[in-house]
């Protein structure tokens, strides 16, 4: 008797994932990352100090050079911060108009995870990890949960 569980057949496909500790992929990635991470920055009107920040504490003179000319090739680190930050720009313009949605990581916000605390904020104190809970919190509110 054969007790094994077969997984429903299904015409789901999961994406290949990228490999960014490939440099080939980093290259092709990174111009596009920084281009919308300056984007987002402006967007939601981030100071530079904490534009800088949310990059991992990037100098000033490396963030204005980045700026001026993001032609580079980012390391692991540099790239998932700037997915996390495209993935919550992109749940919050989903939820909400383009006001609220671009203004939503600057408010003073009551849910338990930011006491208080605007997101922002939150991901300023807590780097890539509360950078991590802020884009898991959105995407459940997208899939109402």
């Amino acid at each position: 008797m054969n007790l094994a569980y077969a997984y429903p057949a299904s015409r789901f496909e999961p994406a290949a994932l990228v490999d960014l500790n490939a440099r080939a992929e980093r290259e092709r990635l990174s111009k596009s990352a920084l281009q919308g991470f300056f984007n987002l920055a402006t967007a939601w009107r981030l100071r530079d100090e904490d534009a800088r920040e949310l990059l991992g504490g990037l100098s000033s003179s490396a963030f204005y050079e980045w700026k001026k000319n993001p032609d580079r090739l980012l390391e692991v680190d540099r790239i998932t911060r700037i997915s996390y930050l495209i993935g919550i720009y992109k749940a919050l313009h989903i939820l909400y108009g383009d006001k609220l949605a671009d203004e939503w990581i600057s408010l003073p916000n009551s849910n338990r995870i930011f006491a208080g605390r605007s997101p922002l904020a939150f991901m300023l104190g807590g780097g890539l990890l509360a950078m991590q809970t802020v884009r898991k919190l959105l995407e459940a509110r997208r899939g109402g949960i």
